[in-house]
This record gives C-alpha cells, structure tokens and sequence, in this order.
C-alpha cells in the first residue's frame, strides 16, 4: 500500500488544522521539520510520495503553482488538487497527478479524463451537495480518473478513522485504485486499511506527532 504524505498550502506555508476549518489552519512549526516553508519541509521529511491540497487556490484566492512544481521534483509521486473546476485546470507535468475534488469540480464530472477523482467528505456526505460516499463511488466506477480518493474532511488532524466496517463497505464499492485520507492515527490504522484492500493511505498528524515512523514515508509503501 502506497503510503503519502499530506500537505496543505496556505498564504505560502505548510499549514496543519483540524475537522477541515480552513479559517484556523496554522503554519506547521512543531512538526519534525521545524520549518512550514514548503521546499525546507520537503527536502527534510524525505517522503517518496505526497499530496498538496493547495487551500488558496481551492477557495479561489490564489495559487501556489511555483512551489507545487519544486516539490513535484522532489519526490517520486506528487498528487495535487488544486481546486480544478474544469480540464483546463489540470498541470501536465512529470511525477504529478492532478486530483480533482467533488468540492470544486462540480456535478458533471464526466468532462474530466485521467487524473484522481477526490471524493471530499464532511458530517458523513459527500460536498458540495453531491449526496452519500457510496453513491458517488459507484458513480466513479463509470467515469474516467485513474483511480477514486476518499478524502474525509472532518476527520483531519483528528487522529480518527471510520469504523472499520464503513472503511470495508466504502473499499467493496469501487473496483479501481482507492486511497484513504482523513484521521489516521497510526500504524495500526495504516495496517487496517492495507488488508482491507486500499491501494493507498494519505496521512499527516500522526507522522508530525511520530506514531508513524519517518522512514515509512521515505520508503513510500507498506508491505
């Protein structure tokens, strides 16, 4: 299972929040890299694979496209949602992926081709408006990314997954690559997800607080 490392740009620096209140996201200084500068916070950590959420240019302020390209170069596998509200949002460039979120995209979904389809969850549906998780993942089965991105809102920096029955169902639904992001709090959530069949697991707070080893991240997967 492919292991990644969540990070949220704000204002130019690498912020962390929790339950997805943007407004009281905070630059990341206590965090093992002791830096919320983007390129410093990468060069330290080391991951192999990450994911940017870019905040400002989600909530259409502005854009952090520079930083996003220098840390693309950096790691092996770069995923990226950055608000994409059509194709044309979409960066073509090596080691990135273009995630499109059900937030911003929205509700014809079948204009988009390649690329992640990030299912983005609040107080248990599906935003904006766009219903239950499982409707939207079978929705996904007929539609064009490269693989689906549970990403639950609420339950950032939460330490907090959903029971491991919702995690199974959710997997069952979907027969494409599926990634998980949202409250985990550890290896032991990162083995669940793993043997319930998830090709991927998106993560942050429990690396910054050392529950999940560095060295993971650097290696990029669990086996």
């Amino acid at each position: 299972m492919e292991l990644v490392l969540a990070i949220d740009l704000k204002s130019g620096q690498v912020v962390h929040g929790t339950k997805g209140d943007r407004r009281a996201y905070q630059p990341l200084l206590w965090g093992p890299a002791h830096s919320a500068d983007p390129i410093v916070f990468v060069r330290f950590l080391k991951p192999r694979h990450i994911y940017i959420a870019d905040l400002d240019r989600i909530q259409g302020v502005s854009n952090h496209d520079r930083t996003i390209l220098q840390c693309a170069s950096m790691v092996e596998r770069c995923y990226v949602d950055r608000g994409c509200r059509t194709p044309a949002d979409y960066l073509s460039i090596d080691r990135l992926v273009n995630v499109v979120g059900t937030e911003t995209a929205g509700t014809d979904l079948s204009i988009f081709h390649g690329g992640y389809l990030s299912i983005d969850v609040k107080n248990g549906v599906v935003i904006p408006h766009q219903g239950l998780v499982e409707t939207m993942l079978g929705a996904a089965q007929d539609l064009s990314f490269e693989g689906c991105i549970i990403l639950n809102i609420e339950a950032v920096g939460t330490l907090k997954t959903p029971p491991s029955e919702e995690l199974e169902r959710w997997r069952s639904l979907y027969q494409g690559r599926l990634l998980y992001g949202g409250g985990i709090s550890g290896l032991e959530d990162l083995t669940t997800l793993r043997d319930l069949g998830y090709d991927g697991a998106i993560l942050s707070t429990a690396v910054h607080r050392g529950a999940v080893p560095r060295l993971l991240l650097q290696e990029g997967f669990l086996c």
